[in-house]
């Protein structure tokens, strides 16, 4: 059975199958060449990998970031971002990475932010000398801010997946957050200077006093979503539907950008995405029960234990694998299928789950911006209105940066579990 699934997906996958449809074709396949399996098992999977109360946060986000880009707070920040750093040599390419940081606050989803903040940010860089291509590339890297620094929609997925507590994994996620996006802003000053690029950056630039006045509203939003959660008044799920109202109310009275027009591809735009992933965890479901049925997880235990005979080992063969499997099959599908497959190893090796879950949602998170499926890369490359081949050269020092943050990340859990263990030392005393 195991072995019909997985030759018929890698088969659709290499006829450029969409990777959700492989999988569910897949394992149909699996399960019409098994005897003691009724079709019944199809539908009843497909339902029960969706029918869980967390996943609902997701269209949620997905809405609220798609509101926030139309209603004017994704321009206030970017306004925000640059009376900050914008002053400084390649200030402005700086600011693209604190954007999305903050942007990351809200919205949890990188392809959004990519869209969302490249479609301001890109034009702004190119006008200032900086390469298209090199724009393009900072923005589709700065944007995968957007599934590590919580609320983060892959963040979520492993939650549900591996049974490990959503607000746990959204404190733990700020340590690699803000590593990460410290080591892009010095990337990318430093290679301003080198290159030449970005010494008008301070042209335009806003005085912090008016920036802030400008976009208070703008910077609440992360602070009311993320102290609700961490304060107990809302779940993270709840959080989600409390972001919507939030960029709704700035977005038609505050800011008055919004309107009931634009409402209505908001919305659309907002259901499609949130239909592709939801499609994506249904089928990836049924792909899981049948390789757990197969008892695949056990045998690739036992396999990992015997081979990698030390936790170290272990993380390493797991980073090379996931950077890979990233690189080729979509982040959300890939975190519903592995996590309940190498959570019980990782845990057999003394490994704190929700610091594997840190390590897997920033490796997965490189597929985003790794050719051939990149989803951050087609995002940025359709915003600068460049090939993908052109954005490729410039990319590599970012993927650079970010894997030398991944192997910070993976062999010092502090930088994921410090935060997490002082506030919950802090609220048992």
């Amino acid at each position: 059975m195991s072995g019909l699934m997985l030759f018929a997906f890698l088969f659709l996958l290499a006829m450029s199958v969409p990777v959700a449809i492989s999988i569910g074709l897949g394992s149909t396949a699996a399960v019409f060449g098994t005897d003691n399996l009724s079709m019944i098992v199809i539908a009843q999977q497909l339902f029960i990998a969706i029918d869980k109360y967390p996943l609902a946060a997701i269209p949620f986000f997905i809405l609220a970031g798609n509101l926030m880009e139309t209603g004017g707070i994704s321009r206030r920040l970017v306004d925000f971002a640059k009376s900050i750093i914008g002053g400084i040599q390649g200030g402005l390419a700086c600011s693209c990475v604190l954007t999305c940081m903050i942007f990351a606050s809200v919205s949890g989803s990188s392809v959004a932010t990519t869209f969302a903040i490249g479609a301001i940010l890109i034009p702004a860089l190119v006008k200032h000398a900086y390469p298209r291509n090199y724009a393009a590339a900072l923005q589709a890297s700065s944007a995968e801010l957007g599934v590590i620094i919580p609320p983060s929609i892959p963040l979520i997925l492993y939650g549900v997946s591996a049974e490990v507590s959503i607000g746990e994994l959204f404190i733990a996620g700020f340590g690699p957050g803000l590593l990460i996006g410290g080591a892009l802003i010095l990337y990318v000053w430093l290679y301003a200077k080198f290159k030449g690029y970005g010494k008008q950056d301070h042209e335009g630039r806003l005085s912090f006093g008016v920036a802030t006045q400008k976009a208070s509203f703008a910077l609440l939003m992360p602070v009311v979503i993320l102290g609700g959660i961490y304060g107990g008044i809302f779940t993270p799920t709840e959080a989600s539907v409390v972001a919507v109202f939030y960029a709704l109310i700035v977005g038609f009275f505050i800011y008055r950008e919004l309107t009931l027009k634009a409402l209505i591809p908001v919305l659309k735009k907002s259901v499609i995405s949130s239909a592709v992933i939801m499609f994506i965890i249904a089928t990836a479901g049924l792909f899981s029960f049948l390789i757990s049925r197969a008892g695949i997880p056990e045998a690739l235990g036992s396999w990992l234990t015997e081979v990698l005979k030390s936790p170290g080992w272990f993380l390493l063969g797991v980073n090379v694998a996931l950077f890979i499997i990233g690189m080729f099959i979509e982040t959300s599908a890939s975190i519903i299928i592995l996590a309940p497959i190498l959570v019980p190893i990782a845990i057999q090796f003394g490994i704190d789950p929700v610091h594997f879950g840190l390590i897997m949602v920033v490796n997965l998170a490189l597929g985003m911006i790794t050719p051939p499926f990149g989803v951050n890369l087609f995002a940025a490359c359709a915003v600068a209105r460049i090939s993908l081949d052109k954005i490729i050269p410039p990319l590599l020092g970012f993927v650079g940066v970010i894997i030398a943050c991944l192997m910070l990340i993976t062999y010092v859990p502090d930088i994921s579990l410090f935060l997490r263990d002082w506030v919950y030392a802090s609220s048992a005393q």
